[in-house]
C-alpha cells in the first residue's frame, strides 16, 4: 500500500513559517506552569533564606589624610618651600590602605577587641566539627595549640574588614561586620584609632632616632669647628694677614693709603712748581703783585703800604720843592728802596715755592719707593691669603653644618615630646552602632532571586522555542540563504498513515519545517505535493549498519543508491536511506535523473551547480518532515555532469566538508556512462531490487556494478527485508 504523509509543526503553523512574538507568546500561556512553579519556589526559598539567616551589621568609620604639622614640627623657611609640601595622591592612599590591611595592625585589634574566644571569629572556641578535624587529620591546617591564637582569628577578621578610598578622594572608609552591632563600631574605630595611633608612634620614632644621630654628631661638630677656626686666626697671624678696616688685610690697607698719600704729593709738587713759575714770569714782567701769593703776603703787603705813604709824601713836597732839592731826594731815595725790598720780597716767595716743589718731588720718590716696597708685601699676603681663605671657607661650611645640626636637634626634640608629631591624617567620622543589618536586603534579595528565576524560565522557554524553530548554523554550513522547500500549506485535511504499521521518521522539529525558499506556485487551487514514506520493507537500520563499517579516508560518506526496476524503489530506498542516516548526522539527498524528464517548475539542482548556473545556497532545500537536506537533479541535461567530471569532484568536496553522508540517487533508465562516472566516486553501491537474490538479472546488475567500479555493492532486497552483498 501507499503510505503518504505532510510534514507540519504541532501548533499547526505552516511548516515554512518562523517563529514570531505570537508564537514566542503562545509557546509561555502553554507552558505557565514552567515559569510559575519555579518562580515561586524561588521567592519561597529566597524568603525562607532572608529571615532565617543570622543578620550582620557593617560599622563604618572615615579617615582623612592629610599633611598636619604642628608649631615645633613645622619646617623652616630655609629647610621647605611653601610650595614643596609633601602632596598625598591616588598611589600614597592606597599605600595607607595596605598599611590599614596589615597583619601587625590586625593582631593589635584582634587583642583589643577580644576577638579570640568569639564564638563568631574563632574556629577553635567552640567544638571542632567533622571538617575541621579532618584537615587537622590530613596536615591541611594546624590544629589549635599549634596556632597562635592572633592567628586562627586573622581569616575571618579579615573577612570581616573592608578598607577602600572614597572615590578619587583622600578619604579611606573602614568597614567592620559583625553580628554583633555595637562590635561592628568598635571594631571600625578601633581600626581607625590603631592607625592613627601606629602612625604618631612612627613619626615619634623618626624623630627619636633624628635627635639622637644628631646629639651625637653635634659634639664631634663643634669640635671640628673650633680647629678649624683655631688654624684660620694662627695663620693670620703667621703670615701677617691682620684683618683691616671693612674686608681687606692690612698690608692691603696700608699699600692704599700710600697711594693715596703719593697722588697727594704729586699734586702739591705740580702746584707748587706752577705757582713759582707763574710768580717769576710776573716778576719779570712786572706784575708780581698780580698773584694772590704775592699780593697776600704780610711782609709785601707793609712794604706796599709804606711805598703808598711815601708816594703821597713826595708828591706833596714836589709841590713846593724842585726835584733836585735834597728832601725829594731823599723821598726818591726811600722809594728806591722800598721797591727794592718788595721785588726782593716776591723773589723770596718765589724761592719758597721752589723749595716746597722741591721737597713734595722728595716726598713724592719716598712714597713711590714705599709703595714699591708694599706691592711685594701684599704680592706675597694675597698668594697667603688664597690658603687663608680655604680655611676659612672650610671653618665656615663647619660653622654652617653645626648650626643646621643644632637647628634640626631642637626640632627633634621637639617632635619626640608628648602631642608634638600629630598623625598625617584624622577621623572624620566615627562609626556608630548600626540599628539595620546590612545583610541581608530582605527585600532586594527576595525580589531579586524572584526576578532571576522568573527571567531564567521565560528566556529558557522561548530559547527552546526560538532554537527549535531556527538553526541558523545549519544555513551557514550547507552555504544556503534560506533553502527552497517545496512543500506548501495543503489546502485540505491531511492523510492520515495506514494504521497497519506505525513509521518511525522521527521528532517533526520546528527547525525541520522554518526553512522555506521561494514557492514558485502560488496559485491558491495549489496541494500540498505528498511525500511518500519509507517503505517499511526495508531494514533500514540493519543497512545503516552495514554501509557505516564501509572504510573512508578522512571525509564524508558517500553513497550511490540505484536499482534494477523503475523510479519508486530507488526513491524510496534512497529516501528511507537518507532519512535513517539524517537523524544521527547531517546528511543530503542527490538526485540525479537518467531519464532527463525535466518537468516545467523544475528546480535548479546538481546540473546547474556542476555547471556554474547556480550557487549551493541555490540548490540545496529541506526534505520535509525530517532533517534531511536535498539537492534536485536540475533543469540541464546530464551532458553537464559528464562533460565536467572535475566540476563534479568539487562539489563532491565542497558537500564532504558540512555532511556526514552525501546519497545519490540515480533514478530511471539504466545509464551506463553516469553509473561508470558516480560508482568510482562513492564508498558504496545500493542495489534496491525486489527480485530474487539468484535472479540473473540482479547477479547482472551487481556485475555491471563492480565492472563500473563499485568499491563495496550492496543489494537491498525489499522482498526479503534483508541486505546482501552478493545477488
Amino acid at each position: 500500500m501507499t503510505q503518504s504523509f505532510v510534514a507540519s509543526t504541532s501548533d499547526d503553523r505552516p511548516a515554512s513559517s518562523e517563529a514570531t512574538v505570537a508564537d514566542v507568546g503562545r509557546a509561555l500561556i502553554r507552558k505557565w506552569r514552567w515559569v510559575v512553579l519555579p518562580t515561586l519556589a524561588a521567592m519561597i526559598a529566597s524568603a525562607a533564606y532572608v529571615f532565617t539567616v543570622t543578620p550582620r551589621y557593617t560599622g563604618e568609620a572615615k579617615i582623612l589624610l592629610q599633611t598636619s604639622d604642628s608649631t615645633f614640627t613645622r619646617p623652616g623657611p630655609g629647610d621647605r618651600a611653601p610650595d614643596q609640601s609633601p602632596q598625598i595622591d591616588e598611589q600614597a592612599v592606597a599605600s595607607q590602605v595596605q598599611v590599614v590591611m596589615s597583619r601587625d595592625l590586625a593582631r593589635e585589634a584582634i587583642r583589643r577587641l577580644g576577638l579570640v574566644g568569639n564564638a563568631e571569629f574563632d574556629p577553635q572556641s567552640g567544638s571542632k566539627g567533622i571538617v575541621q578535624t579532618i584537615k587537622e587529620t590530613l596536615g591541611l591546617t594546624k590544629s589549635g595549640p599549634e596556632r597562635a591564637p592572633e592567628d586562627r582569628v586573622l581569616d575571618a577578621y579579615y573577612r570581616s574588614l573592608l578598607v577602600y578610598p572614597v572615590g578619587k578622594s583622600r578619604i579611606v572608609a573602614i568597614e567592620f561586620r559583625s553580628q554583633d552591632p555595637d562590635l561592628a563600631a568598635r571594631g571600625a574605630n578601633t581600626v581607625a584609632e590603631i592607625y592613627l595611633g601606629r602612625q604618631e608612634d612612627t613619626k615619634k620614632d623618626q624623630a627619636r632616632s633624628a635627635s639622637s644621630w644628631l646629639g651625637s654628631n653635634v659634639e664631634s661638630l663643634r669640635k671640628r669647628v673650633a680647629e678649624a677656626e683655631a688654624k684660620v686666626e694662627a695663620f693670620r697671624a703667621k703670615t701677617g694677614l691682620l684683618a683691616g678696616s671693612g674686608t681687606t688685610t692690612l698690608s692691603a690697607q696700608q699699600l692704599s693709603e700710600l697711594s693715596a698719600q703719593l697722588a697727594q704729593a704729586r699734586a702739591t709738587r705740580s702746584d707748587t712748581q706752577a705757582k713759582a713759575k707763574l710768580i717769576r714770569d710776573a716778576l719779570r714782567e712786572g706784575r708780581a703783585f698780580d698773584i694772590p701769593d704775592v699780593a697776600n703776603n704780610e711782609l709785601i703787603r707793609r712794604l706796599l703800604e709804606q711805598r703808598v705813604s711815601l708816594k703821597a709824601q713826595l708828591a706833596l713836597e714836589l709841590r713846593t720843592l724842585m726835584p733836585q732839592h735834597p728832601r725829594i731826594k731823599e723821598l726818591n731815595a726811600q722809594l728806591a728802596d722800598l721797591e727794592q725790598q718788595i721785588r726782593l720780597a716776591a723773589e723770596r716767595t718765589v724761592r719758597t715755592l721752589e723749595n716746597d716743589a722741591k721737597i713734595a718731588g722728595s716726598r713724592v720718590e719716598a712714597l713711590e719707593a714705599a709703595i714699591e716696597s708694599q706691592k711685594k708685601i701684599v704680592a706675597e699676603a694675597n698668594a697667603n691669603e688664597v690658603e687663608l681663605r680655604a680655611l676659612e671657607r672650610e671653618a665656615r661650611i663647619l660653622r654652617e653644618q653645626l648650626e643646621s645640626y643644632l637647628g634640626r636637634y631642637r626640632d627633634a626634640a621637639a617632635r619626640d615630646a608628648d602631642f608634638g608629631v600629630p598623625p598625617d591624617a584624622r577621623v572624620i567620622s566615627h562609626a556608630v552602632v548600626p540599628q539595620i543589618p546590612s545583610f541581608p536586603k530582605k527585600l532586594p534579595i527576595i525580589a531579586l532571586s524572584t526576578l532571576a528565576m522568573f527571567l531564567l524560565c521565560v528566556g529558557a522557554i522561548v530559547s527552546r522555542e526560538l532554537l527549535t524553530s531556527y538553526r541558523p548554523e545549519e544555513r551557514e554550513q550547507a552555504g544556503a540563504l534560506l533553502p527552497y522547500q517545496r512543500v506548501a500549506r495543503a489546502a485540505s485535511p491531511r492523510s492520515e498513515p495506514d494504521a497497519d504499521f506505525e513509521l518511525d521518521l522521527g521528532p517533526v522539529t520546528r527547525s525541520d519545517a522554518t526553512h522555506r525558499g521561494p514557492v514558485l506556485d502560488m496559485r491558491p487551487e495549489a496541494r500540498v505535493d505528498a511525500i511518500d514514506a519509507p517503505d517499511p520493507n526495508y531494514d533500514f537500520a540493519a543497512l545503516v549498519e552495514r554501509v557505516s563499517r564501509t572504510p573512508i579516508a578522512g571525509r564524508g560518506r558517500r553513497l550511490l543508491v540505484t536499482g534494477i526496476g523503475g523510479r519508486d524503489d530507488v526513491e524510496r530506498v534512497s529516501r528511507g536511506l537518507g532519512q535513517t542516516l539524517a537523524r544521527s548526522t547531517r546528511t543530503i539527498l542527490i538526485s540525479i535523473d537518467a531519464d532527463e524528464s525535466t518537468p516545467i517548475d523544475a528546480h535548479l539542482g546538481l546540473t546547474d551547480l556542476v555547471a556554474g548556473e547556480a550557487s549551493f545556497s541555490d540548490v540545496i532545500m529541506r526534505d520535509a518532515g525530517s532533517a534531511l537536506y536535498r539537492i534536485e537533479p536540475g533543469t540541464l541535461l546530464n551532458e553537464a555532469i559528464t562533460g565536467s567530471p572535475e566540476s563534479l569532484d568539487v562539489a563532491l568536496q565542497a558537500l564532504d566538508s558540512t555532511y556526514g553522508w552525501i546519497v545519490c540517487a540515480l533514478v530511471g533508465r539504466d545509464d551506463r556512462q553516469l553509473t561508470k562516472l558516480i560508482a568510482p566516486r562513492v564508498d558504496a553501491v545500493v542495489l534496491a531490487s525486489d527480485l530474487d537474490p539468484s535472479s540473473p538479472i540482479l547477479v547482472g546488475a551487481y556485475e555491471d556494478l563492480q565492472t563500473a567500479g563499485g568499491k563495496d555493492v550492496i543489494v537491498a532486497s525489499a522482498q526479503y527485508g534483508q541486505y546482501s552483498q552478493a545477488a
